[in-house]
Parts: structure tokens; sequence; C-alpha cells
């Protein structure tokens, strides 16, 4: 064909200013085409204009051009021309209409008939329809589309959003569509624009029968049950399960290859998550001051986006590194304007660690409420780096607590882990010790705390309500095994793991996000809350579910022919093959379903705080045996693994 032949390169070069010039000139010889071909038609003219005819040449592209600009079909880009510009191209000719039919009739042209203002539109209606059809056609490439697609598609849904994912195929040429799946059975047999629809029992064969490489669910309203059970219907196909974003995401506008994205963590975690209690998201946060530390992390973040939601008066972030503070920042406030939110948005660098400048902080916003969930976390890490960990988790939290009760904070949340139950790392035994910390200060009804040269600070009187909130591993944050799995992935694998037994409790962020908060609404002082996980995963088996939605068959013993492999790495220092989330096996149901409260012995103020003395000197001096013997000593089921901690002098 002549349209494969031409190459649109050039004019796709050309500056849009050009551009648009380039098309006002064609609209303008259609619209002068268009009058001659309505002469001709009419009256069966077909040389020059005679007597007023003229005017009418004159008239119409004077009329169109404007309307034209008007309507903005010259904002338009013409390879991604659909229904709704055709639509709005059918408007502007209509108005234009009007106004070259009215202007016949008022003026009686002589040598001009009145039927010509109702002929002349609809050929130029016509003419400008074809030229938008063949821009589309020639510049979209649809003719050579399949020669340069790489993946054979199926999309999962044939309502609004699978046609539109459709168009924007059509336009990429990435991929080619071989058909739509719908539960509907009114829609199984039926077409749209030419590709088949067919219903879900018919998927396994297509597969097989056209070579399909991807399927991209485009239902972003479904239920997640349903959802669920669709992607474990296509799990042990060979193809790889994509996913459109959610309705709140497409709606700012066209869905384009760029928004296709690897299945949600809900949907690997594969169970619904459970909805808030909106009036325990309220209690603490509508119209309070709020502060979160470790605001720019994984779960601190997420937190911040929650507390937004709740119409606080003052959100306050205190957060280490710049540029994380830097990044939720401009978000929140964004959120702020999106939705309209009268918030107070305070971005604070500061480390947990320097007490005078928490003190400062809090003392300066006042916050009524306060979220802690600053800490080293990664295992690994921490068991080499012992002294910060202790300096940081431990001493961090104690001087978050210090200043809150100093500046009368009404509740104080620690996010903590489990890791913290009988823990085998460094990491798990600062949090349970952090834990202790907060629980010996909720039994107190004043405190003198002690200054690590040993004096003590004047007594201050605690009205400050201590709780904390036990979960496992979130799916997506920055240490979860979901970011490195699809890394790996992408690179082509292996896929590693360090134990084929290695399970643990998962959850989502926003789900733990929303949990916390809920969790702290409840709190009377002392309490340890226990997220209620779900069931246990095998991290082996999450890997196994990540490579089949991609598409990937697993190579080993049986498979040596396999796309990617699981290689076994062994147990990284500190870490356990499962963990737990009570010490005790006494928990206490609360008022909402997945939340419990522990029941767990710790040890008073007085008997505490000479030890944490000598711990916090320990840490400043890097002894990691005496700050081993206290958490031995302290933290109940601490069982390290070697005789001494990498990284600090024995």
């Amino acid at each position: 064909m002549l349209f494969n032949r031409l190459n649109a390169a050039p004019l796709l070069a050309l500056p849009r200013n050009a551009k648009r010039a380039f098309v006002i000139v064609l609209d303008l010889l259609l619209t002068l085409v268009s009058v001659w071909i309505a002469f001709y038609l009419r009256v069966d003219q077909t040389g020059l204009p005679y007597a007023q005819q003229a005017y009418v040449y004159l008239l119409a592209p004077l009329l169109a051009i404007p309307v034209f600009v008007r309507f903005g079909l010259y904002r338009a880009i013409f390879r991604y021309t659909g229904m709704a510009a055709l639509a709005t191209t059918a408007k502007a000719v209509a108005l234009y209409a009007v106004l070259f039919f009215g202007t016949l009739l008022y003026f009686k042209w002589e040598g001009v008939p009145r039927t010509l203002g109702l002929i002349q539109p609809l050929l130029l209606l016509l003419l400008v329809g074809i030229s938008r059809a063949m821009a589309r056609f020639w510049l979209a490439g649809w003719s050579s589309k399949a020669r340069h697609a790489v993946g054979r598609l199926l999309i999962y849904g044939a309502g609004e959003a699978g046609v539109e994912t459709a168009s924007a195929l059509a336009v990429a040429r990435q991929f080619v569509l071989l058909g739509f799946i719908d539960d509907d059975k009114k829609k199984a047999g039926r077409s749209i624009n030419g590709v088949d629809i067919m219903a879900p029992a018919e998927v396994a064969d297509a597969v097989e029968r056209m070579g399909v490489t991807d399927i991209l669910l485009a239902m972003p309203a479904l239920d997640r049950a349903r959802r669920n059970e669709i992607i474990a219907s296509l799990r042990e196909l060979p193809v790889h399960v994509r996913t459109l974003p959610g309705m709140g995401d497409m709606a700012s506008g066209r869905v384009t290859i760029q928004d296709f994205q690897e299945l949600d963590v809900e949907d690997l975690l594969g169970r619904p998550p459970v909805p808030p209690d909106s009036t325990l998201l309220a209690r603490n946060l509508a119209d309070q001051a709020v502060l979160v530390t470790g605001a720019g992390g994984s779960i601190g973040s997420e937190l911040c986006r929650q507390i937004l939601q709740e119409k606080p008066r003052r959100l306050v972030l205190v957060e280490l590194n710049e540029f994380a503070l830097y990044t939720i920042h401009r978000e929140l406030l964004g959120l702020c304007i999106d939705h309209g939110l009268q918030v107070e948005v305070v971005p604070l660098l500061a480390s947990v660690g320097n007490f005078g400048r928490i003190k400062e902080i809090f003392q300066l916003y006042r916050p009524a409420t306060v979220y802690h969930a600053a800490a080293y976390k990664h295992v690994p890490l921490v068991e080499s780096n012992p002294s910060e960990g202790v300096l940081n988790n431990v001493f961090g939290t104690l001087n978050a607590a210090r200043a809150a009760m100093e500046s009368g904070t009404s509740h104080f949340v620690l996010i903590s882990t489990d890791k913290a139950v009988r823990p085998t790392n460094v990491m798990g035994a600062t949090k349970r010790m952090a834990e202790l910390v907060l629980q010996a200060l909720a039994a107190s009804p004043s405190v003198r705390f002690v200054a690590p040269d040993g004096s003590y600070s004047p007594e201050v009187p605690n009205r400050t309500i201590f709780a904390m909130v036990r979960f496992g591993n979130v799916l997506g944050s920055s240490g979860s095994v979901v970011p490195l799995f699809r890394k790996q992935l992408r690179d082509g694998g292996p896929l590693t793991v360090t134990h084929p037994e290695v399970t643990r409790y998962f959850m989502t962020i926003p789900e733990a996000a929303q949990l916390v908060l809920q969790a702290g609404a409840m709190a009377q002082g002392g309490d340890v809350f226990v997220l209620d996980m779900g069931s246990p995963l095998k991290i082996v088996d999450l890997a196994r579910r990540m490579a089949q939605l991609s598409g990937l068959s697993l190579r080993d013993a049986d498979n040596p022919d396999g796309d990617i492999e699981i290689r076994i790495t062994g147990l990284r220092p500190g870490e356990k093959l499962y963990e737990e989330l009570l010490i005790g096996d006494n928990p206490e149901k609360t008022a909402h379903q997945r939340i419990m409260k522990a029941h767990e012995e710790f040890v008073s103020w007085t008997e505490l705080a000479p030890i944490l003395v000598d711990m916090r000197q320990a840490a400043t001096l890097n002894q990691a045996p005496v700050m081993r013997a206290i958490l031995l000593r302290l933290v109940h089921g601490y069982r390290p693994h070697g005789d001494s901690v990498a990284g600090a002098p024995a």
C-alpha cells in the first residue's frame, strides 16, 4: 500500500506549530474543495464561480477555521484520534453548518442556491473525517503493527478500560491484540472492533493455540475476591500477567502502554484486606497535631498518607534522610491540593538519636499523637553494626518517648516487629528493648530520666498513653523480598531464597498502616498490640508465584530447560526460619477483628533505668560483648548466632 511506503518521520519531526499550521492549511483546502463539489452536485457547475458565488468560497474558510480552533481540533494528536475526537469534529461542523446556512439565507447571493448551505457542511464533515482517519492510519502504522509487535496479548475485561487499552495498543504497536476475555456470558462470542471476546473457560486453549505471551487485567473496579480468583486461574498458564492501575489513577486520562503494571502486592498476597473502621481511624487524628518519625520510610510514609486523609490540623514529618523527606513532603502537598485538605505539613530533618533536637521539635509543635516509625530494620546490616542499632532503635525510642512526656503528648505509638519475639538477631532484640522501655514508662505515674553521666533529671509526670503495634513483613517495602524478586526477574534471575523452609507473615503496607492507626486509637497504656497477619507464606512459594505470573517457567532438576532458577543461598546472620508474633500464649481480642492485645512481662523503670545507662555507654564505645550480655539478660528468648557480633570488637 502507498501508506506503507510513505515515511511519516519527517512530518512527525516538525515543530508543533508547524504541524498545526499544516493541518490548518489542509482544512482550508478541504473547505474550498467541499464548496466546489457542492456547486457541482447542486447546479452541475465545474468552472470558475460567477456573480456572487465567490463570496461563498470566501465565507466557508472564514467561518470554518475559527470554529475548528474554538473546538480544539488543532490541539489533538492525529495518531491518537479516536471516537471522542471524531465526535468533537462533528460538533464543530454542526455549529459551522448553522452559521454557514444562516448566512446564505440572510444575504441571498445571486447564483447561490439555499440548499448549498446543507450540502456543503455534510461534504466538509466527510472530508475532514476521512482526513483524520487516514492520518491516524498512516501515522500509527496500523498496517505494520504485527511486524513490529513484541508480544501477543489477551485483555481480560471487555469493558471501557479494556476497549481504551486496545486503542492504546493499536498506537504503540508493542503487542498484537488477539482477543478479549470477559466474565459476562452475554459478551462471549461477540467482538469489539473485529477482536473476538471469549469466555474464561476458553483461555487455556487460546493461550496454547494462539501463542499468547501476555494477559492484561483491565478491570480496575473489580472486587478483590473475584480478582484473586482470576489471578489464581491464570497462574499455571505460561503467560505474563499484568494489570492496569486503579480507577483513581485512570481517571486522569488515556491509558498507555506505560500504565501496564506488575500485579499488586495484594494480588501476590492472595487475600483481601479488612476494611478499616473509620471511627477508629479518625479518633486521635482529626483536627489534631500529629507527628511521625521515620516519615520517609515505607511504613512512615504510608502512615503520613493515611493520617492526612483524616484531616489533622498539622502533620509534622521527622526524617533523617533528606531525599526521603523531600519526596514524602512533596507528595503530601500534592495530596492536599488534589483533595482540598487544609493541613499544615511540616518537614523536619532530625535524628531521633539527638535528644536536644527531638525535644526542641516536640516543645515547638506539641503533637497530640506520635507514631514512632524511625528504626534500623535491615537484619544483616544491624547485625554487622550493633552499636548503631542499639543507639537508634533503643535510645532513639527513649528520646522520642521522653520528649513526648515532657511536651504533654497524649498518645505515643511505637511501630514494632514480629522479629522482637524470641529474636535471633540484634535488630529484633533492640526492637524488643524499645518495647520494654515503653512498657516501663507506661507503668510509671512519673519518671526520672537518667543522663549518660548517671545524673537524674527532675521528675516528669506521665500523662502519655504508650502503645506498641507489632506486625510482620510488609509486601512492597524497601526491605521486602518483592522488589528484590522483581529486579531479579527483570535481570533474568536467579531468584535468591535463603532457605527452602523460610516462612514469613505478610501484609500490605496500606493495610498495616491502617491497622497501626486503629490500634493506636484503642490504646489504654502499655498495650502491646499484635496484628493478625493471616496465614504465613513460604518465601520460596512467593518466588514461584511471581515467576509464574511473569510468564516464566522454573528451571530445576525436573525441568532443566526452564526460564529461571530459584537458588538457595543459605540463612543470613541473625535470620530465623519462622517468625512469631507473641511471646506468651494469651492474646486478648479487641474491638477490631485483625488486632489482638498481648500480655507480656516487662521490667520496671526503676530497675531498667540504670541498665540503660550501661547499655548506652557500651553502644557509644562499641562494646559488643556488653551489649549482648544486656540483651541476653532483658530480652526473653534472645538466641544470637555465634559468639561475636560482626563488625564489633570482641
